[in-house]
């Protein structure tokens, strides 16, 4: 238990919005459950800079945010828990049914991001794809009334804000074909690297290790590409056993060239791993991590040699990287 002289709720902190509320309601039940206090939710609309400082400066005691928001180590501070990770997977949502790839020729076709507009380009090439901005209520409604014929959304979202589905029907994409965002559907739990030991136990039980090594291979994919929200970069990560599978594509913005690599790499030893590996510091990304019995390294490790086998076949040329 959480030493009973702390005060007697905890602030937790997430950005503005339903979707962020919801994400962050099995961390605040778990914590809730596990400390025996109350867990305050405290909304800001910010940056992830922005939210760390708070954290930093003891404003809250833990931050949740969505585990594809970009983010590298941050001093003094620590990823204390991924989660078991939501559905990975897009949709499609459409007013009729028709598969994404049975549109007709100039259907309108919606997406938020510059990787979900080019997927879709390849899955269809006779659609109009364009953004679709807003939130999920918003570009559902965009379909409801005949603005789109379809739009790209995430499954986890749908899972999360349970919307009324009002008519429209679900075409998920598999992940084998349509690969998505490093870490979505994954939740990641930030808090000071001096807090209470008694709170990072608690935020420890949360910790789902397949979940954390794959969206580590992920990241390490998305950052050593200089990746951000306007790249059309797919990276999508698995553990079978004590071998992390990672996929990833690069794609041109039309969806006309694409590059991708896939990698199977050990991270460990399969009892080690099916025992659960729990580390004591660190944020989980790897870098900070100098034992090569690190499954989390390892993780690490596999999302670097993805990225020098996508450079190596021209990824650069699609997605050039930021300068440092």
């Amino acid at each position: 238990m959480v030493d009973e002289t702390a005060p007697e709720s905890l602030r937790l902190l997430t950005r503005g919005g339903a979707l962020r509320t919801a994400e962050a309601r099995d961390v605040v039940d778990a914590l809730a459950a596990r400390t025996g206090r109350d867990v305050e939710v405290v909304q800001r609309d910010a940056d992830t800079d922005a939210l760390r400082a708070a954290l930093r400066a003891g404003e809250c005691d833990v931050l949740v945010h969505a585990a594809e928001t970009p983010a590298g180590d941050a001093e003094g501070l620590v990823i204390a828990a991924v989660p078991r990770r939501e559905d990975a997977r897009d949709v499609a949502v459409t007013r009729d049914g028709t598969p994404l790839h049975g549109l007709a020729g100039g259907a309108t076709v919606g997406a938020d991001s510059a990787r979900r507009r080019a997927q879709a380009a390849i899955r269809n090439p006779r659609a109009q794809v364009s953004p679709a901005p807003g939130d999920l209520a918003t570009q559902l409604q965009r379909v409801a009334d005949g603005d789109l014929d379809a739009v790209i959304v995430a499954v986890a979202d749908l899972n999360r804000l349970s919307p009324d589905p009002g008519g429209l029907v679900f075409e998920p994409l598999g992940l084998a074909e349509w690969p998505t965002t490093a870490g979505q559907g994954a939740l990641a739990v930030e808090t000071r690297a001096d807090a209470d030991p008694a709170l990072l136990d608690v935020l420890a039980a949360l910790d789902h290790l397949p979940t954390r090594l794959a969206v580590t291979a992920e990241r390490t994919v998305s950052a050593e590409l200089g990746a951000d929200a306007s790249t059309p970069l797919a990276v999508h990560a698995v553990l079978e056993g004590n071998l992390l599978r990672v996929r990833a594509i690069v794609y041109s913005e039309d969806g006309s060239s694409r590059v991708g690599a896939d990698l199977t790499h050990p991270v460990g030893e399969t009892e080690t791993l099916e025992a659960g590996y729990i580390r004591s510091q660190g944020s989980g990304n790897g870098a900070d991590a100098a034992d090569g019995d690190d499954p989390i390294a390892r993780a690490a490790e596999a999302g670097s040699q993805v990225v020098h086998r996508l450079l190596e076949r021209g990824a650069a040329d699609l997605a050039p990287r930021e300068s440092p």
